[in-house]
């Protein structure tokens, strides 16, 4: 098993590569501002979910293939780009998107498993979430200290806990101010294309990242 201190700084390290702004952030800002705080956390726990899983992959060494054919995360950058593309094209084109589930009559209660997928998907697609399980997770699991499993379960644990404290945060951070947005609809709409631009940019710089590879 790791260390207390290779555990503290997994913690360290997981926690700047959560607080640094990406894809998952900025669809839990959008989620929770659109849709509210049950939606935003729904999408939270979506996240989490695909952390879980990428912690199994990293386990089973999956991550040792996709090293060894760099093809297929070209492939996972550009698929990502594009799921990450359509959202924020749909932002951009009127921002309207982030006026769903306002609490209007009649309007239909946006779908909570509905957030929770698309959170999921969101992580899953993430090259940042990729690019940690093969450059900084193998490094605190080694088979020498016995099963893969067990020392991927403390790590695991981290992750979890780190995403939901820091993106639960944002939910909260969002859900505050969503109050106050859904008052001012221009603002709402600013609000909506800006975060659109942002995941456009992060689209294409993903895509011109995984085609350059490709070359």
């Amino acid at each position: 098993m790791q260390t207390t201190s290779e555990l503290w700084l997994f913690f360290l390290i997981v926690l700047g590569v959560v607080l640094l702004p990406g894809m998952d952030m900025t669809f839990v800002l959008a989620t929770t501002i659109g849709q509210g705080r049950r939606s935003g956390f729904a999408g939270v726990a979506g996240i989490v979910a695909a952390g879980i899983v990428h912690v199994a992959v990293g386990a089973a060494g999956i991550a040792a293939i996709v090293t060894l054919v760099p093809g297929l995360f070209n492939a996972m950058l550009i698929a990502g780009s594009a799921y990450l593309a359509w959202i924020g094209f749909s932002l951009l084109r009127s921002g309207a998107a982030f006026a769903g589930g306002s609490g209007a009559p009649g309007e239909a209660a946006p779908s909570l498993a509905v957030a929770f997928r698309r959170g999921m998907i969101t992580n899953l697609l993430n090259p940042k979430a990729y690019a940690f399980m093969l450059a900084i997770f193998p490094q605190f699991v080694q088979a020498a200290r016995g099963s893969i499993a067990l020392q991927a379960l403390p790590l695991s644990a981290i992750i979890t806990a780190t995403q939901v404290a820091v993106y639960g945060a944002v939910v909260l951070a969002a859900a505050g101010a969503r109050g106050w947005l859904l008052g001012h609809p221009r603002a709402l709409a600013g609000v909506g294309r800006t975060v659109g631009a942002f995941l456009v940019v992060a689209a294409v710089a993903s895509a011109w990242q995984g085609w350059k590879s490709f070359g």
